[in-house]
Order: C-alpha cells, then sequence, then structure tokens
C-alpha cells in the first residue's frame, strides 16, 4: 500500500504555516507565509491553495498521496459543518462555508477546527497535557486562544465555540477588544498590547526575546510588565481552574518564553484567588511542541476523524 501523508495548516493573525506529515505525524517539510498583506478573504483562500500545491511539487507528491488537509483557524470554527463563524483578528470573513470552498478547488478532504482546539489535541496526545484527563491549552500571539481537554477528549462546547478564553471579561468595563466586546483578557494579554505597554515602559520599540531577556537580567520595568501579564492572565485562569477542576494548564505561543517570569505569577495569582482544593491541584506547563502544535493537531484531526 502507498504511504499516505497529511497537510496541517495553522493559519493565525500574523502567519500561515503549513506542513507535510507523515500518519504518525512527524513533519516531513513545513513552509512560512505572512498574512499580513491578504486583506481580502478571495486572496488569502488562494494563498492557502497555491501553499498546497507548492508542498506537494516540493515534495513529488501528488493529491493522490494526501489522506486529507487539516486547518487550524482563529475565531469559532463550526467544525462539524466547515463554516467559519469570523475572525477577531481578520477582516472580512463571516458565515464562510471555507471547507467547501477548499474541497472544491483542491479535490482533498478538508477538515477544520479552531486553531488552540487543534494545539490542544496535539499537547495532549504527544505534548505537555499527554499524562493529564483535564486541561486547558492556551495560545498567546496576536490573539488569545484556549482549548479545553475535559475527562480525556477535546470539548467544542454544543455550538462548536468552546475555549474562548481570550474572550472572557476581566473587569466590567475597560478596553475595547477586536471581537466587539469590552475588558475581554486578550484586549490586555495579546502580544500587541505587551509591545505597546514594552514601548511606553522603555520609550522605544522592543521585541517579546528582549523583553523576556531584560526580565531574566533583573530589569525591573521588564519584570513590572511580565508581572501585570501574568497577574491579569492569572485572574481569568482563576475562574477556569475552579469551574473546571483541571490537571493541567498548558501555554504556548512566544510569549510562553518568558517561561518563570510569566509562570510563577499566574501560579501564584491562582494560589491567592482560586479555591483551595483546585488550585492544589493544577499544575503549569510550558507547551512542548512550539509552533508545530497547531499543524500536528491538524494532522490529527484529519486522520482520526474527530
Amino acid at each position: 500500500m502507498k504511504t499516505k501523508y497529511i497537510i496541517g495548516i495553522d493559519l493565525g493573525g500574523t502567519n500561515l504555516k503549513i506542513a507535510l506529515l507523515n500518519t504518525n505525524y512527524k513533519i516531513k517539510s513545513k513552509q512560512f507565509l505572512s498574512t499580513k498583506c491578504f486583506k481580502k478573504k478571495e486572496a488569502l483562500i488562494t494563498a492557502i491553495c497555491d501553499s498546497i500545491i507548492v508542498i506537494l511539487a516540493a515534495s513529488n507528491l501528488s493529491r493522490n498521496d494526501i489522506l486529507g488537509v487539516g486547518l487550524g483557524l482563529p475565531g469559532p470554527i463550526n467544525s462539524k459543518d466547515g463554516i467559519v463563524h469570523f475572525f477577531p483578528n481578520i477582516p472580512g470573513w463571516k458565515e464562510v462555508g471555507l471547507r467547501k470552498i477548499l474541497q472544491a478547488k483542491l479535490k482533498i478532504p478538508v477538515s477544520l477546527d479552531n486553531d488552540a482546539n487543534l494545539m490542544s489535541l496535539a499537547e495532549f496526545r504527544l505534548g505537555a497535557a499527554k499524562e493529564c484527563k483535564n486541561a486547558i491549552c492556551i495560545t498567546l500571539g496576536t490573539g488569545v486562544g484556549g482549548g479545553l481537554i475535559i475527562n480525556g477528549s477535546l470539548y467544542r462546547g454544543s455550538a462548536y465555540a468552546s475555549g474562548e478564553i481570550g474572550h472572557v471579561p476581566i473587569n466590567e468595563v475597560g478596553v475595547r477588544c477586536n471581537c466587539g466586546g469590552e475588558a475581554c483578557l486578550e484586549a490586555y494579554v495579546g502580544n500587541n498590547r505587551i509591545l505597546e505597554q514594552a514601548r511606553k515602559a522603555f520609550g522605544r520599540n522592543i521585541t517579546l526575546e528582549e523583553l523576556s531577556v531584560l526580565a531574566l537580567r533583573k530589569n525591573k520595568l521588564a519584570v513590572k510588565i511580565w508581572d501585570d501579564f501574568g497577574r491579569r492572565l492569572g485572574i481569568a485562569l482563576t475562574g477556569v481552574v475552579n469551574l473546571l477542576n483541571l490537571d493541567a494548564i498548558v501555554i504556548g505561543g512566544g510569549v510562553a518564553n518568558a517561561g518563570n517570569f510569566l509562570f510563577n505569577k499566574i501560579k501564584q495569582t491562582i494560589d491567592e484567588r482560586a479555591m483551595s482544593v483546585q488550585a492544589r491541584h493544577v499544575k503549569i506547563f510550558k507547551a512542548k511542541l512550539g509552533s508545530d502544535a497547531g499543524m500536528i493537531g491538524a494532522a490529527i484531526l484529519v486522520k482520526e476523524g474527530i
């Protein structure tokens, strides 16, 4: 029997990541593409299709060699019907039947889900949450996403839209969020917000990597920014921990590289504010699969038809 492959795609507010994987979820090749230049929906759909064609050609494969395409997307996704309800940080998408569009263009089976759900699936099967039955996995980037593993299964909710921790309000009033809500967690801990705070504090542009290095060197301004960030995230997670009595919180995305400065503050906040039984039980881990998690999760979605 001829070897089959899977294409896993992770679409974020900044990058489109695409990988060719075997059915054991090992990445054979991958490509990155900036999504900032695709202002129109049609252009982004074309870019997705073109990227698939390019990665197939580079690997000397045809459509017949592909088991399916898995696609992780930001925002609420109806994975059953293949519909994108909307993207919080990418304009022009509302109730788009993306699976049907892509299958018509590619002539390959396509599966869709929320990007954080797929990151959670990958970390649960192969990464930091492997030994956990109840966990939340959070992606911290342009947006803030969350995926839930409950009793050893991916939990999607009644409308396939669960896990949106980035849009949990952390104040009664506050900063307006891209989703249209007010005082959402994402408006306070998304990458853009952190970089804005850092720019004001240091009087110049600064990267997340530099901010992490400065904190490790005990720079007071950098430490305060990460403390504020960790406290806000910890407040939101306190409610989740109390409600769901989790085994683990897994944190991924570039922000997770801040390491213990971030994780210790999150755990401290949860310990101070959550109920004692739940707080004692939960552990915090850095995601193990890094930027590959979404693509690996997309491949799992295709192979297992979850």
